[in-house]
């Protein structure tokens, strides 16, 4: 192993971390600031920060000769999977994460229709400049109507609770300084998984590991580095607002701008494949609507709830590779995962569901 590769690994590393360190103070301090909630800035600021390396992935293969229709959409699909089962694994195990009750009223139904529309959109076979127009503008409106309710949420709370200390205002320098600590943070995120990954590669292929290996496992979790990274921190920090947030707010941006704005320039309708609309996108959305049941149960997401994550991930892991190898067992895989693994899952996660429905319906009366 040579020098340089070894200290691109280190570097890219010591970057991510630090990153989402500055990332995330930045962003809990601007949330004071600007009178808006943490959830608010996860589900907004830092989620569009965030999937910057999807829509660089999403831009550049638009702008292909000839364009990567494939690179684009599995790009968006497998990181809103991953998002969930692996980022959210990663940190509710690390530490328990509490779920504001803004995210299972409101924010998980709207991710959960969202997916719901671009699966539609699909059904075709592509997504069409038009389709890709009401996507973005549906980011823009998203983003607008969640900063404006939650500072009008903010400042009735405030009015309610007099005997609350109103945070001082520390003048234009505190907040343009809080903005450049977003910056600088996301800026060092993005090179640091680049650096990253691509060290790991070079590592991966001093030890003679295929190709194909490499994209299943590197190369696939490279465009998610920076929301674990973010979202791990948030939850060491006890920011679970912005930890959740961002998974969240970032699979939403995926979707309507990350998706939406590709759609606009390409210049051509994106073709979707068939297995894409039979089995990937289904996948994306049946992980976000298993958020809603895992998010409702006690307004938090335990360890266990975190391992279950990355259980299902690595399952996934697993599958793509069986299927990309054509591997003989993929049929019997299949089948233990569609009806015993899955239904088995439901099941469980819908009883807990219901019981702290009844539950919390007893406190109420």
């Amino acid at each position: 192993m040579s020098t340089q590769t070894l200290l691109l690994f280190i570097a890219g590393f010591g970057l991510l971390v630090g990153g989402a360190e500055l990332l995330v103070r930045g962003a809990s301090r601007l949330a004071v600031a600007v009178g808006i909630s943490p959830l608010v800035v996860g589900l907004t600021v830092v989620a569009y920060g965030t999937s910057a390396p999807e829509l660089a992935v999403a831009i550049h293969s638009m702008y292909a000769n000839p364009p990567q229709p494939d690179l684009a959409i599995g790009n968006v699909v497998g990181s809103n999977i991953s998002n969930v089962l692996l980022v959210l694994g990663i940190a509710a195990v690390a530490s328990p994460l509490l779920v504001h009750r803004q995210l299972v009223r409101s924010t998980v139904p709207f991710m959960i229709l969202v997916s719901v529309v671009v699966w539609l959109m699909s059904l075709d076979g592509r997504i069409t400049r038009p389709e890709g127009a009401l996507l973005f503008a549906g980011a823009i409106v998203y983003s607008l109507f969640s900063v404006v309710t939650s500072r009008r949420s903010v400042a009735r709370e405030r009015a309610l609770d007099s005997g609350a200390e109103t945070p001082k205002s520390r003048g234009i320098g505190h907040l343009v300084l809080q903005l450049i600590w977003i910056v600088v943070g996301l800026v060092l995120l993005v090179v640091g998984a680049r650096w990253l990954v691509d060290g790991a590669t070079e590592v991966a292929r001093l030890l003679h590991v295929s190709e194909l290996i490499i994209g299943l496992t590197i190369v696939a979790i490279g465009t998610s580095l920076p929301e674990i990274a973010t979202s791990l921190v948030a939850s060491l920090r006890r920011h679970g607002d912005i930890a959740v947030g961002n998974v969240v707010g970032s699979n939403i941006f995926n979707l309507l701008l990350v998706l939406g704005f590709a759609a606009v320039i390409a210049p051509v309708p994106i073709h979707v494949r068939t297995a894409a609309i039979r089995f990937d996108i289904p996948i994306m959305t049946a992980v976000a609507l298993a958020c809603w049941p895992i998010f409702y149960t006690n307004w938090r997401i335990a360890r266990w709830e975190g391992a279950l994550f990355l259980a299902y991930y690595a399952g996934y892991a697993v599958f793509l590779f069986l299927k990309a190898t054509d591997h003989d067992s993929l049929q019997q895989y299949d089948t233990a995962m569609q009806y015993f693994v899955v239904p088995i899952t439901v099941l469980v996660l819908a009883v807990l569901a219901v019981k702290f429905r009844y539950k919390e319906t007893r406190t109420g009366e």
